[in-house]
């Protein structure tokens, strides 16, 4: 793991490195906005693993329920009908996400 947060700490820096404007600005962006792009990169690329990897991370950043709402009806826009199975289970995920956040607030913290 440690190998692996090195590669990529340099592999960002050699991408911030070729002064790509749109590059650079992507990496400028705050971490729940990525985070909501990502989800919805997601939903209409119909990755439920990457779903719930970025529902999950994104109510660690702080998303509300309103802006997810927002980010799946985006998601729906761009991919069309095809997207809605995996809404769904992104909205039971988000439930259940953030079902266990609460859980984790009550008790001590007891993070995997």
């Amino acid at each position: 793991m440690d190998e692996f947060d090195r590669y990529r700490a340099n592999m960002n820096e050699k991408l911030l490195g070729s002064n790509h404007l749109g590059i650079k600005r992507f990496f400028a962006l705050d971490k729940r906005t990525k985070e909501l792009l990502g989800l919805v990169a997601s939903i209409v690329l119909r990755c439920d693993d990457c779903i719930t990897y970025h529902i999950k991370q994104s109510v660690a950043a702080g998303v509300t329920r309103p802006e997810f709402l927002d980010a799946f009806n985006i998601a729906l826009v761009v991919g069309g009908s095809i997207t809605i199975p995996h809404l769904r289970r992104a909205i039971d995920r988000l439930d259940q996400t953030l079902d266990g956040e609460k859980v984790d607030e009550a008790t001590p913290h007891q993070h995997d």
